[in-house]
Protein backbone atom coordinates (compact mmCIF):
# COMPACT_ATOMS: atom_id res chain seq x y z
CA UNK A 1 0.00 0.00 0.00
CA UNK A 2 1.16 3.43 -0.97
CA UNK A 3 1.60 5.58 2.25
CA UNK A 4 3.17 8.85 0.61
CA UNK A 5 3.32 10.24 -2.70
CA UNK A 6 5.91 12.59 -3.35
CA UNK A 7 5.54 15.20 -6.98
CA UNK A 8 6.23 18.27 -8.37
CA UNK A 9 4.41 20.97 -7.04
CA UNK A 10 0.58 21.26 -9.14
CA UNK A 11 -0.95 24.12 -11.17
CA UNK A 12 -4.80 24.56 -11.00
CA UNK A 13 -5.90 25.32 -14.56
CA UNK A 14 -8.92 27.14 -13.67
CA UNK A 15 -9.84 29.16 -10.13
CA UNK A 16 -12.39 31.58 -9.22
CA UNK A 17 -10.88 33.74 -6.42
CA UNK A 18 -13.64 36.72 -6.99
CA UNK A 19 -12.19 40.59 -5.17
CA UNK A 20 -11.98 42.05 -2.44
CA UNK A 21 -12.47 40.73 0.90
CA UNK A 22 -13.42 37.50 -0.27
CA UNK A 23 -10.33 36.97 -2.62
CA UNK A 24 -7.81 38.23 0.03
CA UNK A 25 -9.36 35.45 1.64
CA UNK A 26 -9.60 32.35 -0.06
CA UNK A 27 -5.89 33.15 -2.19
CA UNK A 28 -4.01 31.60 0.49
CA UNK A 29 -5.90 27.93 0.27
CA UNK A 30 -4.78 28.04 -3.58
CA UNK A 31 -1.42 29.70 -2.90
CA UNK A 32 -0.99 26.72 0.31
CA UNK A 33 -0.68 23.91 -2.65
CA UNK A 34 -0.58 25.21 -6.22
CA UNK A 35 2.24 27.18 -8.04
CA UNK A 36 0.21 28.53 -10.51
CA UNK A 37 -3.58 29.22 -11.12
CA UNK A 38 -5.72 29.82 -14.22
CA UNK A 39 -7.90 32.93 -12.54
CA UNK A 40 -11.16 33.29 -14.42
CA UNK A 41 -12.30 36.58 -15.31
CA UNK A 42 -16.26 36.87 -14.08
CA UNK A 43 -16.06 39.49 -11.58
CA UNK A 44 -18.59 42.07 -11.37
CA UNK A 45 -17.91 44.25 -13.95
CA UNK A 46 -15.84 41.50 -15.89
CA UNK A 47 -11.89 41.66 -16.47
CA UNK A 48 -12.11 41.95 -20.47
CA UNK A 49 -8.72 44.01 -21.19
CA UNK A 50 -5.28 43.66 -21.08
CA UNK A 51 -5.42 46.31 -18.17
CA UNK A 52 -7.83 45.34 -16.23
CA UNK A 53 -5.83 41.70 -16.10
CA UNK A 54 -2.57 43.61 -15.09
CA UNK A 55 -4.17 45.17 -12.50
CA UNK A 56 -6.08 42.23 -10.88
CA UNK A 57 -3.13 40.07 -11.04
CA UNK A 58 -1.77 43.31 -9.05
CA UNK A 59 -4.21 42.99 -6.34
CA UNK A 60 -4.13 38.92 -6.00
CA UNK A 61 -0.14 38.97 -5.43
CA UNK A 62 -0.89 41.54 -2.55
CA UNK A 63 -2.84 38.70 -1.10
CA UNK A 64 -0.16 36.15 -1.27
CA UNK A 65 1.04 35.54 1.96
CA UNK A 66 4.70 36.93 2.63
CA UNK A 67 7.12 34.05 1.94
CA UNK A 68 4.81 31.59 -0.89
CA UNK A 69 5.68 31.73 -4.18
CA UNK A 70 2.50 31.47 -5.90
CA UNK A 71 2.15 33.29 -9.77
CA UNK A 72 -1.75 34.07 -10.71
CA UNK A 73 -1.82 33.38 -14.83
CA UNK A 74 -4.66 35.77 -16.25
CA UNK A 75 -7.47 35.59 -18.54
CA UNK A 76 -9.58 38.08 -20.56
CA UNK A 77 -13.16 38.06 -20.07
CA UNK A 78 -14.57 37.76 -24.08
CA UNK A 79 -17.71 39.57 -25.09
CA UNK A 80 -19.39 40.45 -28.69
CA UNK A 81 -17.22 43.70 -28.28
CA UNK A 82 -13.79 42.21 -27.35
CA UNK A 83 -10.55 43.81 -28.88
CA UNK A 84 -8.42 41.47 -30.89
CA UNK A 85 -5.39 44.03 -30.92
CA UNK A 86 -5.71 44.42 -27.24
CA UNK A 87 -5.66 41.08 -26.47
CA UNK A 88 -2.80 40.33 -28.43
CA UNK A 89 -0.85 43.05 -27.29
CA UNK A 90 -1.80 41.60 -23.28
CA UNK A 91 -0.32 37.98 -24.52
CA UNK A 92 2.80 38.93 -26.13
CA UNK A 93 3.43 41.11 -22.80
CA UNK A 94 2.67 38.40 -20.75
CA UNK A 95 -0.12 39.65 -18.78
CA UNK A 96 -2.86 37.04 -20.49
CA UNK A 97 -2.48 33.69 -20.84
CA UNK A 98 -5.68 32.90 -22.19
CA UNK A 99 -9.24 34.44 -23.26
CA UNK A 100 -12.48 32.62 -21.68
CA UNK A 101 -15.48 31.91 -23.48
CA UNK A 102 -18.84 32.13 -21.31
CA UNK A 103 -21.88 32.09 -23.84
CA UNK A 104 -23.84 34.92 -22.05
CA UNK A 105 -25.99 33.40 -19.30
CA UNK A 106 -24.49 30.21 -18.61
CA UNK A 107 -23.07 31.13 -14.76
CA UNK A 108 -21.75 33.38 -12.35
CA UNK A 109 -21.26 36.94 -14.00
CA UNK A 110 -21.97 35.42 -17.27
CA UNK A 111 -24.62 38.09 -18.11
CA UNK A 112 -21.42 39.95 -20.65
CA UNK A 113 -20.55 36.94 -22.09
CA UNK A 114 -20.41 36.34 -25.74
CA UNK A 115 -24.31 35.75 -27.11
CA UNK A 116 -23.00 34.15 -30.48
CA UNK A 117 -19.47 33.12 -31.25
CA UNK A 118 -19.81 34.39 -34.67
CA UNK A 119 -19.56 37.53 -33.05
CA UNK A 120 -15.94 37.28 -32.14
CA UNK A 121 -14.81 34.42 -35.09
CA UNK A 122 -12.14 37.68 -35.64
CA UNK A 123 -10.96 37.76 -32.56
CA UNK A 124 -10.56 33.95 -32.93
CA UNK A 125 -8.64 34.07 -36.14
CA UNK A 126 -6.13 35.82 -34.10
CA UNK A 127 -5.90 33.90 -31.26
CA UNK A 128 -5.29 31.11 -33.16
CA UNK A 129 -2.62 32.82 -35.07
CA UNK A 130 -0.86 33.91 -31.67
CA UNK A 131 -1.23 30.50 -29.97
CA UNK A 132 -3.15 32.32 -27.48
CA UNK A 133 -5.40 29.36 -26.23
CA UNK A 134 -9.63 29.43 -25.43
CA UNK A 135 -11.12 28.61 -22.36
CA UNK A 136 -14.41 27.63 -22.97
CA UNK A 137 -17.56 27.45 -20.46
CA UNK A 138 -19.49 24.85 -22.75
CA UNK A 139 -23.06 25.12 -22.47
CA UNK A 140 -25.92 26.20 -24.57
CA UNK A 141 -28.08 28.68 -22.50
CA UNK A 142 -31.24 28.45 -24.54
CA UNK A 143 -34.45 28.11 -22.45
CA UNK A 144 -35.64 25.07 -24.65
CA UNK A 145 -32.41 23.04 -23.51
CA UNK A 146 -32.60 21.15 -20.41
CA UNK A 147 -29.87 21.54 -17.94
CA UNK A 148 -28.43 18.34 -17.80
CA UNK A 149 -28.22 18.26 -21.83
CA UNK A 150 -26.60 21.88 -22.02
CA UNK A 151 -23.15 20.57 -22.15
CA UNK A 152 -24.01 17.42 -24.84
CA UNK A 153 -25.98 20.54 -26.77
CA UNK A 154 -22.75 22.77 -27.15
CA UNK A 155 -20.01 20.03 -28.08
CA UNK A 156 -23.04 19.64 -31.25
CA UNK A 157 -23.92 23.10 -32.11
CA UNK A 158 -20.48 25.00 -31.17
CA UNK A 159 -17.95 23.13 -29.91
CA UNK A 160 -16.97 20.62 -32.85
CA UNK A 161 -17.89 23.01 -35.58
CA UNK A 162 -15.25 26.02 -34.21
CA UNK A 163 -12.88 23.35 -33.90
CA UNK A 164 -13.05 22.38 -37.31
CA UNK A 165 -13.28 25.87 -38.72
CA UNK A 166 -10.24 26.58 -36.99
CA UNK A 167 -8.32 23.52 -36.21
CA UNK A 168 -4.94 25.19 -34.74
CA UNK A 169 -6.60 27.06 -31.80
CA UNK A 170 -5.52 25.71 -28.86
CA UNK A 171 -8.89 25.31 -26.86
CA UNK A 172 -9.37 23.99 -22.88
CA UNK A 173 -12.95 21.97 -22.75
CA UNK A 174 -13.36 23.38 -19.11
CA UNK A 175 -14.56 21.49 -16.22
CA UNK A 176 -16.10 18.98 -17.92
CA UNK A 177 -19.12 16.74 -17.06
CA UNK A 178 -20.08 13.91 -19.55
CA UNK A 179 -19.37 10.99 -21.04
CA UNK A 180 -19.94 12.84 -24.48
CA UNK A 181 -17.32 15.52 -23.66
CA UNK A 182 -14.48 13.00 -22.76
CA UNK A 183 -15.97 11.31 -26.04
CA UNK A 184 -15.55 14.52 -28.00
CA UNK A 185 -11.68 15.34 -26.19
CA UNK A 186 -9.88 12.13 -26.82
CA UNK A 187 -11.41 12.13 -30.78
CA UNK A 188 -10.46 15.79 -31.03
CA UNK A 189 -6.89 16.94 -32.43
CA UNK A 190 -3.64 17.88 -29.81
CA UNK A 191 -5.26 21.45 -29.70
CA UNK A 192 -7.82 20.34 -27.48
CA UNK A 193 -7.24 19.36 -24.02
CA UNK A 194 -9.80 19.70 -20.80
CA UNK A 195 -10.19 20.07 -17.55
CA UNK A 196 -11.88 18.16 -14.62
CA UNK A 197 -12.99 19.51 -11.48
CA UNK A 198 -12.72 17.26 -7.61
CA UNK A 199 -16.61 17.57 -7.19
CA UNK A 200 -17.42 15.90 -10.69
CA UNK A 201 -15.26 12.91 -10.01
CA UNK A 202 -17.10 12.72 -6.59
CA UNK A 203 -20.82 13.75 -7.20
CA UNK A 204 -23.49 12.89 -9.44
CA UNK A 205 -26.60 14.62 -9.29
CA UNK A 206 -28.37 12.18 -6.83
CA UNK A 207 -26.09 14.30 -4.61
CA UNK A 208 -27.71 17.51 -4.62
CA UNK A 209 -31.42 16.49 -4.85
CA UNK A 210 -31.71 13.39 -2.74
CA UNK A 211 -33.14 13.65 0.76
CA UNK A 212 -33.16 17.09 0.69
CA UNK A 213 -31.51 20.14 -1.91
CA UNK A 214 -28.28 20.42 -0.90
CA UNK A 215 -27.22 23.65 -2.19
CA UNK A 216 -23.19 23.38 -1.60
CA UNK A 217 -23.07 20.59 -3.71
CA UNK A 218 -24.68 22.74 -6.67
CA UNK A 219 -22.26 24.19 -9.41
CA UNK A 220 -22.28 24.59 -13.02
CA UNK A 221 -22.45 22.41 -14.97
CA UNK A 222 -24.49 20.63 -12.70
CA UNK A 223 -23.18 17.48 -11.46
CA UNK A 224 -24.63 14.83 -13.91
CA UNK A 225 -25.73 10.93 -13.99
CA UNK A 226 -23.96 8.14 -12.03
CA UNK A 227 -22.70 7.02 -15.76
CA UNK A 228 -20.92 10.06 -16.71
CA UNK A 229 -19.58 10.60 -13.25
CA UNK A 230 -17.81 6.88 -13.99
CA UNK A 231 -16.66 8.40 -17.37
CA UNK A 232 -14.97 11.41 -15.96
CA UNK A 233 -13.01 8.66 -13.42
CA UNK A 234 -12.14 6.95 -16.03
CA UNK A 235 -10.80 9.75 -18.45
CA UNK A 236 -8.26 10.80 -15.42
CA UNK A 237 -7.37 7.29 -14.35
CA UNK A 238 -6.37 6.60 -18.19
CA UNK A 239 -3.35 8.67 -18.40
CA UNK A 240 -3.79 10.66 -20.64
CA UNK A 241 -2.31 14.04 -21.37
CA UNK A 242 -5.10 15.59 -22.39
CA UNK A 243 -6.76 15.90 -19.17
CA UNK A 244 -5.38 17.99 -16.23
CA UNK A 245 -6.29 19.62 -12.68
CA UNK A 246 -8.58 22.58 -12.68
CA UNK A 247 -10.49 22.69 -9.47
CA UNK A 248 -13.60 25.71 -11.05
CA UNK A 249 -12.89 26.90 -7.09
CA UNK A 250 -15.92 29.36 -6.41
CA UNK A 251 -16.29 30.64 -3.19
CA UNK A 252 -19.90 31.65 -2.26
CA UNK A 253 -20.47 32.98 1.36
CA UNK A 254 -22.90 30.23 2.84
CA UNK A 255 -25.82 32.49 3.05
CA UNK A 256 -25.83 33.15 -0.65
CA UNK A 257 -25.18 29.55 -0.77
CA UNK A 258 -28.16 28.63 1.23
CA UNK A 259 -30.64 31.69 -0.42
CA UNK A 260 -33.94 31.08 -1.92
CA UNK A 261 -31.69 31.45 -5.29
CA UNK A 262 -28.72 29.55 -4.44
CA UNK A 263 -25.48 31.08 -6.25
CA UNK A 264 -23.87 28.07 -8.15
CA UNK A 265 -20.53 27.17 -7.36
CA UNK A 266 -18.39 24.80 -5.00
CA UNK A 267 -15.44 25.88 -3.20
CA UNK A 268 -12.73 23.08 -3.19
CA UNK A 269 -9.56 25.25 -2.54
CA UNK A 270 -8.94 24.07 0.93
CA UNK A 271 -8.72 20.31 0.39
CA UNK A 272 -8.10 20.22 -3.34
CA UNK A 273 -5.49 17.85 -3.81
CA UNK A 274 -6.60 15.38 -0.86
CA UNK A 275 -9.62 15.27 -2.70
CA UNK A 276 -8.19 14.53 -6.23
CA UNK A 277 -5.78 12.05 -4.77
CA UNK A 278 -8.44 9.90 -3.13
CA UNK A 279 -10.34 9.18 -7.10
CA UNK A 280 -6.97 8.40 -8.62
CA UNK A 281 -6.20 5.97 -4.89
CA UNK A 282 -9.75 4.22 -5.80
CA UNK A 283 -8.63 4.20 -9.21
CA UNK A 284 -5.68 2.30 -8.94
CA UNK A 285 -4.35 5.40 -10.73
CA UNK A 286 -1.28 6.75 -7.71
CA UNK A 287 1.21 6.79 -10.55
CA UNK A 288 -0.98 9.12 -12.80
CA UNK A 289 -1.24 11.66 -10.89
CA UNK A 290 1.67 13.70 -10.85
CA UNK A 291 1.12 14.04 -14.89
CA UNK A 292 -2.67 15.10 -13.91
CA UNK A 293 -1.50 17.25 -11.72
CA UNK A 294 1.60 18.27 -12.53
CA UNK A 295 2.63 17.91 -16.08
CA UNK A 296 -0.07 17.58 -18.62
CA UNK A 297 -1.43 21.42 -17.63
CA UNK A 298 1.87 23.41 -18.11
CA UNK A 299 2.44 21.15 -21.43
CA UNK A 300 -0.10 22.31 -23.26
CA UNK A 301 0.00 25.86 -22.39
CA UNK A 302 3.56 25.36 -23.49
CA UNK A 303 4.94 26.18 -20.11
CA UNK A 304 8.06 24.52 -17.85
CA UNK A 305 6.80 22.38 -15.64
CA UNK A 306 7.47 23.58 -11.24
CA UNK A 307 10.82 22.32 -9.72
CA UNK A 308 9.41 22.21 -6.50
CA UNK A 309 8.43 18.98 -4.94
CA UNK A 310 5.34 18.49 -2.84
CA UNK A 311 4.50 15.39 -0.43
CA UNK A 312 1.11 13.80 0.23
CA UNK A 313 1.02 11.55 2.80
CA UNK A 314 -1.37 8.55 4.02
CA UNK A 315 -3.56 10.00 7.25
CA UNK A 316 -6.75 11.53 7.95
CA UNK A 317 -7.79 14.97 7.73
CA UNK A 318 -10.92 16.72 8.99
CA UNK A 319 -12.31 19.30 6.47
CA UNK A 320 -14.25 21.93 8.69
CA UNK A 321 -17.96 22.86 8.30
CA UNK A 322 -16.95 26.22 7.38
CA UNK A 323 -13.72 28.45 6.46
CA UNK A 324 -13.13 32.19 6.45
CA UNK A 325 -14.23 33.54 2.90
CA UNK A 326 -13.88 37.46 3.90
CA UNK A 327 -16.95 39.29 4.55
CA UNK A 328 -19.12 36.11 5.57
CA UNK A 329 -18.32 32.21 6.09
CA UNK A 330 -17.62 29.67 3.23
CA UNK A 331 -18.98 26.02 3.26
CA UNK A 332 -15.64 24.10 1.82
CA UNK A 333 -16.28 21.05 -0.74
CA UNK A 334 -16.52 17.83 1.85
CA UNK A 335 -17.13 19.97 4.83
CA UNK A 336 -17.42 17.55 8.13
CA UNK A 337 -15.84 14.67 5.96
CA UNK A 338 -12.88 13.01 6.97
CA UNK A 339 -10.35 12.67 3.81
CA UNK A 340 -7.78 9.66 3.90
CA UNK A 341 -4.85 11.86 2.27
CA UNK A 342 -3.23 15.23 3.61
CA UNK A 343 -0.66 17.25 2.31
CA UNK A 344 2.17 17.32 4.22
CA UNK A 345 4.58 19.72 2.97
Amino acid sequence: MVESLTIRRPDDWHLHFRDGETMRAVVPQTARQFARAIVMPNLAPPVTTTALAAAYRDRIVAAVPEGVAFTPLMTAYLTDESDAGDLAAGHADGVLTAAKLYPAGATTNSAHGVTDVANIMGVLERMAEIGMPLCVHGEVTTPDIDIFDREAVFIDRILQPLVDRLPTLRVIFEHITTMQAVSFVESAGPNVAATITPQHLHINRNDILVGGIRPHMYCLPVAKREQHRLALRGAVASGSSKYFLGTDSAPHHRHAKESDCGCAGIFNAPFALESYVQVFEDEDALDRFEAFASLNGPAFYGLAPNEERITLEKAPVEVPQEVDGGEARIVPFHAGETLSWRLAS
